[in-house]
């Protein structure tokens, strides 16, 4: 494997970002405003995914009631989800990777409206669930491009505050679009849900066609260069960092229920407002995280992946007293979300060169790590373990994913900054 970055492939891009107006001048202030919009736009679309992968989380029982499944059959409408983004990113990616990149942005909120679609029309619970495949493989693939695409309109000294913008998406999904989703269709059915997330894919589809800048394909990008990158030890380092690291948040929140009612001593009526604490620390963390990481990026994918191990260990402790508990959740929520930017702006960095592929591939491992953590979770609790070994896992996993995101470093010693 190549182990420097002088071996990696030179960049010659040919992209959309104009020479940078003078500050203070009108021309200066109208970039700003334009790129801003643009970022708000590409972050409405994980607004949307977010909200889609998680909201029938809490509508399963209507779903599994309305077509006479049972409840774990309904479960597969959760991990078949998860399963389409992990291969849904990169095989969409590759297949679009000739576009350039506003239209492949279009082709998949298409496909991901569509989806929604034909979820809410669903006849059947086997409709309902190639709807949320096919959501899934879209909503994967536009995340990864989005933020390859966020990062590109931006100046280099702001390329991790416009991933981090993106992701701002995903984290008011859990503090509004999922609560907002899942009160929608309790009240008006479980269907009601998506249909409201269709026509969000509406509104994103004429935000995205009248806001996004054209951003002509690289010079010289093909699938053999993208692949090729994949030979790179640090990028295999770097996606590893990103699932151990990111792990550690849906492996607490797969239990948090049985853990707050039956340690901590919460009633069921409390959990959504300790869900909304975890939210807030998201809303906080993301754009603190992206901020940081644009001055000096490894110190804050350490100190982010630390400050996981660490809040998750406190926790066990914490989670022995009702307001601990409460100030523990929030703080795990923001430093859990600070995970996100400069982890995706380190692969961008790692793989240069593919920065599309490598970005889809960064997805699927946020989702290896959606699945695997809770995967272990669940194994102990099996074996006996009682409900606080979801921390004291999630504590070991973010500890895996700050030594190799070290390792990561060390192959790169050239590249720190």
């Amino acid at each position: 494997m190549t182990n420097d970055l002088s071996a990696a492939p030179s960049r010659t891009r040919t992209t959309a970002r104009t020479p940078a107006p003078a500050p203070g001048t009108p021309a200066s202030g109208r970039t700003r405003r334009a790129g801003t919009a643009s970022l708000a736009a590409l972050a409405l679309g994980a607004f949307a995914v977010g909200t889609t992968e998680v909201v029938i989380a809490g509508l399963l029982p209507d779903v599994a009631a309305d077509f006479g499944v049972s409840l774990p059959t309904a479960g597969l409408l959760v991990s078949g989800y998860a399963l389409g983004m992990v291969v849904g990113a990169p095989l969409l990616t590759v297949l679009g990777a000739k576009l350039p990149r506003r239209r492949l942005l279009l082709w998949l909120v298409g496909l991901f409206t569509a989806a929604g679609l034909l979820s809410a029309l669903a006849p059947g619970y086997e409709v309902l669930l190639v709807g949320r495949v096919l959501s899934a493989l879209a909503g994967g693939a536009y995340v990864g491009t989005a933020a390859v695409v966020a990062a590109g309109i931006v100046a280099p000294e702001r390329k991790a505050s416009a991933i981090a913008t993106v992701f701002m998406g995903l984290s008011l999904a859990n503090v509004l679009g999922v609560p907002g989703g899942t009160a929608l269709g309790q009240t008006l059915g479980w269907r009601a849900a998506f249909w409201a997330v269709t026509a969000i894919g509406v509104v994103l589809l004429a935000a995205i066609a009248a806001l996004v800048p054209s951003m002509p394909r690289e010079r010289g990008t093909d699938l053999r260069r993208e692949l090729a990158v994949f030979r790179r030890g640090r990028v295999w380092l770097a996606l590893a960092a990103t699932a151990f690291g990111w792990a550690p948040f849906l492996t607490v929140l797969t239990y948090i229920t049985p853990l707050l009612t039956e340690v901590t001593g919460f009633d069921d009526r409390t959990v959504p407002l300790m869900l909304v604490l975890i939210g807030a620390g998201m809303v906080v963390g993301t754009p603190l995280a992206g901020r940081l990481a644009d001055r000096a990026l490894l110190p804050t994918l350490y100190g982010a992946l630390a400050g996981v191990a660490v809040v998750s260990a406190l926790l066990l402790a914490a989670v022995h007293s009702k307001p601990a508990a409460a100030v523990g959740f929030l703080l795990f929520g923001l430093v859990g979300a600070a995970v996100i930017p400069p982890s995706q702006t380190r692969l961008l960095e790692a793989a240069r060169g593919a920065d599309n592929l490598a970005s889809a591939a960064n997805i699927s491992a946020f989702n290896i790590g959606n699945a695997g953590g809770p995967l272990l979770a669940g194994a102990a609790l099996s074996a006996g373990a009682d409900y606080t070994s979801s921390l004291w896992i999630a504590a070991a996993l973010g500890a895996i994913g700050l030594a190799l995101a070290s390792a990561a470093t060390v192959r790169t010693r050239p590249a720190v900054r």
